[in-house]
């Protein structure tokens, strides 16, 4: 019949996403046919393709957005039951961790080396996390160890607690690391005072605070970088 939508079992094979990614490989696939393909099936309306167009429409094709949805956000949309929004925000949340390769074997020798290590775990989220980077005198990483969650506008943090996790650790050194899921990169007058805290407290234990950085989804701001770790 006329306008009648074909369901992904009739499309031609080389269109159906599974055998396209077979056949041409995973980067043949458009973002929505690699969704289409976490969705699994349609409904008797939609191809689970359009379903993934829906979604992506909606979030003006932005991944990043998709990627902070949670389940119950996805399951507003027609055809996404609960099963379905778990696939989604599990596949994205693995992608979301992933670690670039290549790394300098988690040796720190600037903000950027921290921000590539750190950028899968603070990017995408809405809340708060405040975590931080235990390190040896060699400036390598021994650990990454969350401290603290909160909401969107900020998390409680005991300094007693960092430098028990540092001391318990043999760290040398530490590097206080947290997301402003509000995308502001400049730090708040907590932020300073906090660092402040830390950074005095470090002296008495001879452990240094080497760096306090503050993400957002679209970069970093790095208090050592800006001067500010004596301030």
């Amino acid at each position: 019949m006329p306008g009648r939508k074909l369901n992904i079992k009739q499309w031609a094979a080389a269109d159906r996403p599974r055998e396209k990614l077979l056949e041409k490989g995973k980067s043949a696939l458009s973002d929505a046919e690699l969704l289409g393909i976490l969705i699994g099936s349609g409904t008797r309306e939609y191809t689970a393709v359009d379903l993934a167009r829906m979604i992506l429409e909606r979030y003006n094709n932005d991944l990043n957005e998709v990627a902070r949805l949670s389940v119950a956000e996805l399951m507003h949309f027609k055809g996404i039951g609960q099963a379905r929004a778990i696939n989604i925000v599990a596949a994205l949340e693995l992608g979301r961790r992933r670690k670039p390769t290549g790394a300098n074997d988690n040796r720190i020798s600037s903000s950027v080396d921290v921000y590539q290590l750190m950028a899968p775990l603070l990017t995408d989220l809405q809340h708060e996390e405040f975590w931080v980077l235990l390190l040896n005198r060699a400036n390598k990483v021994i650990k990454r160890q969350p401290i603290s969650q909160g909401g969107v506008a900020g998390t409680v943090v005991d300094p007693k607690i960092v430098f028990n996790m540092a001391l318990q650790h043999l760290a040398s050194q530490v590097i206080l690391v947290h997301n402003h899921p509000s995308g502001n990169l400049r730090p708040s007058a907590a932020d300073k005072k906090l660092t402040r805290q830390m950074v005095e407290a470090g002296k008495l234990l001879e452990i240094a605070v080497l760096d306090h950085i503050i993400f957002t989804n679209n970069g970093y701001f790095s208090f050592a970088d800006e001067n500010l770790l004596s301030s």
